[in-house]
């Protein structure tokens, strides 16, 4: 399609990994006839397919990072995409604070489905922006609320432990695995 900017290396990306995910059963079919006996009958299919696993995949990485190096962000689509998603993955995390605060679980679950669908039907329908936030606010349910819906939505909230998970496999695993390894893609490896 015109309006794509890499369909050929990307789509190349993803026929390459489905013909790695295909050579997977090769292994198991051929482990359940050998009974674990490491007869000889496997070495055609070792040779053919490790290999090719290996080569399918160096070549799925070279093509992703060369895809990656060119990639450009639009903090003005995330945003938008933020606030037409963030209301909706944040009600678990209103709803937990209404029962803080005194709320009855069964009819805030209730009241945040109703608004939830009135507001997207809003947003497929006509076009409008999420209102979820406003239907909320305007809610005596959810008065404890307002004046605090930027508090409550804020996307760091819904989170979790990411950015530490995030750290941590870079600390303990990319680091290690890259230490000495300047080069070895033919530009330098970074994170």
């Amino acid at each position: 399609m015109a309006y794509k900017r890499n369909p050929m290396r990307t789509e190349r990306v993803c026929s390459l990994a489905r013909y790695v995910q295909a050579l997977l059963p090769t292994a198991g079919i051929t482990a359940s006839t050998q009974w674990l006996e490491r007869t000889l009958d496997d070495s055609a299919i070792r040779r053919i397919t490790i290999p090719e696993a290996f080569l399918a995949t160096d070549a799925c990485l070279i093509l992703t990072a060369n895809v990656a190096r060119g990639m450009t962000v639009f903090p003005r689509v995330v945003q938008r995409n933020l606030d037409e998603s963030l209301p909706f993955m944040a009600t678990e995390n209103l709803l937990m604070e209404g029962v803080r605060a005194g709320g009855d679980r069964q009819d805030l679950h209730e009241r945040i489905r109703v608004h939830s669908i009135e507001a997207m039907r809003r947003i497929r329908e006509e076009g409008e922006p999420n209102t979820l936030v406003e239907l909320l606010e305007g809610d005596d349910a959810f008065a404890w609320a307002r004046g605090r819906m930027s508090e409550l939505l804020e996307p760091g909230k819904l989170i979790g432990r990411a950015p530490r998970q995030v750290r941590d496999f870079l600390e303990e695993v990319v680091e290690p695995a890259l230490a000495g390894r300047t080069g070895a893609t033919g530009d330098d490896v970074c994170v």
